[in-house]
């Protein structure tokens, strides 16, 4: 499961998110990938179910790249506890995904294949997604 080795503080507040991504949202490593459409929190599972699915469906072929990283930790106060009595304990990792953020990008494979793995990924995380493709992407070569 993705979590970060160290971190400075074992608890953060919750944050707002609200705009859209000012980072994370172009292209840079493959030529195909998925973009967020809305506002969510993944977990690390989530990321690591979707991760898997493509590397089965592109049958080990191409490279894969995680774009977004769980680094937020949430807490959760346990079943039937009263108020107050301070903030819960760390009980995951989260990233948070704003609208336009990139979170898997492959390359080496065909379009078709691309696409397909990316819909399945997609099946796996709590957003809704995007199919996008490099801008200087050559289709006619694809098939050569």
């Amino acid at each position: 499961m993705l979590q970060p080795k160290k971190t400075k503080f074992r608890r953060q507040q919750k944050g707002r998110m609200k705009g859209e991504a000012q980072r994370g949202n172009q292209l840079a490593f493959g030529s195909f990938g998925i973009k967020s459409l809305q506002y969510k929190w993944i977990t690390g599972r989530q990321i690591e179910a979707a991760r898997i699915a493509v590397t089965r469906y592109m049958q080990r072929q191409g490279q894969v790249w995680v774009r977004i990283f769980p680094d937020k930790p949430i807490t959760k106060k346990p079943a039937e506890v009263r108020m107050g009595k301070g903030k819960g304990s760390p009980e995951g990792f989260v990233a948070p995904v704003t609208p336009g953020r990139l979170i898997f990008e492959i390359e080496g494979v065909p379009f078709d294949i691309a696409k397909e793995a990316l819909r399945l990924a997609a099946q796996k995380l709590p957003v809704t997604t995007k199919f996008v493709v490099r801008r200087d992407y050559d289709y006619q070569n694809e098939n050569a």
